[in-house]
């Protein structure tokens, strides 16, 4: 459902070039949620926002549901939704509003939007939220209509950059749990965050990217030789984090 094939992505500052993502490649199946790891600067944001057709690649190729994010964006965007934790609202819109507005810009009749609105204000548990300004929204409530607004046209793949942002401890649970439901549903999910428990708590396998390169690409809780990959790159971010031969090593001294 989500692939990229060699994704290279180069800005310029000052006139200089600089490799944000250099030949990204990696696939995610239908109805996987994969975490996508890395520190700042890494190329998390911008990968998503090529799949999401904000950026265009300097080179190489993904696809979104099977259509090209570069010559099919509007298949990919009709295929996609996207959260992030700056995804706007409009304060002087309401909840039912605002789906509305966007259901509209998805070409859906308003029998289909009501029917849709419905089903997600119930299953979100924003039922009490329907008539609410965004402006008059908690942090949490946002991210959660904004899960709402990126779900309004069913797509069948959902990218989710670091959503919990900014959440306390309660509203990050509750959305980690929505997305668990989304899955069984049927939902193909890219997840970025830089909490390893909440890619632990949901994700399927974990993508870590390292100055715009994939650095590993497994599951965490696997057993064999290539998770030694994950456990050098935690090592190197902070070294007290796993239990290494190394860390064995100075504990013992």
């Amino acid at each position: 459902m989500i692939q990229a094939v060699n994704l290279t992505k180069v800005f310029f500052q000052a006139g200089n070039p600089f490799s944000a993502l250099t030949n990204v490649s990696f696939t995610i199946q239908k109805g996987e949620v994969v975490g996508l790891l890395g520190p700042n600067g890494a190329g998390k944001t911008t990968t998503m926002r090529i799949l999401c057709t904000l950026l265009k690649p300097s080179s190489g190729s993904a696809q979104i549901a099977g259509f090209d994010v570069t010559s099919q964006p509007d298949q990919v965007r009709r295929n996609l939704g996207f959260v992030s934790s700056g995804t706007g609202i409009y304060d002087r819109l309401s909840c039912q509003e605002l789906l509305e507005y966007h259901g509209k810009l998805h070409g859906m009749d308003d029998k289909s939007i009501q029917k849709r609105s419905d089903l997600l204000f119930h299953t979100l548990g924003l039922e009490n939220y329907r008539t609410r300004l965004g402006a008059k929204l908690s942090t949490g409530t946002r991210q959660k209509v904004s899960l709402a607004r990126a779900l309004i046209h069913d797509p069948p793949v959902l990218i989710l950059d670091e959503p919990t942002a900014g959440l306390d401890y309660i509203s990050t649970l509750s959305l980690l749990d929505t997305i668990k439901e989304l899955q069984k549903q049927g939902k193909t999910i890219l997840y970025s965050s830089h909490h390893c428990n909440e890619i632990e708590r949901i994700c399927d396998r974990g993508i870590i990217l390292e100055d715009g390169k994939v650095r590993w690409d497994g599951d965490w809780r696997s057993t064999e030789d290539g998770k030694k990959g994950l456990e050098a790159f935690l090592e190197k971010q902070n070294p007290w984090s796993v239990n290494t031969p190394r860390v064995k090593e100075i504990q013992s001294k």
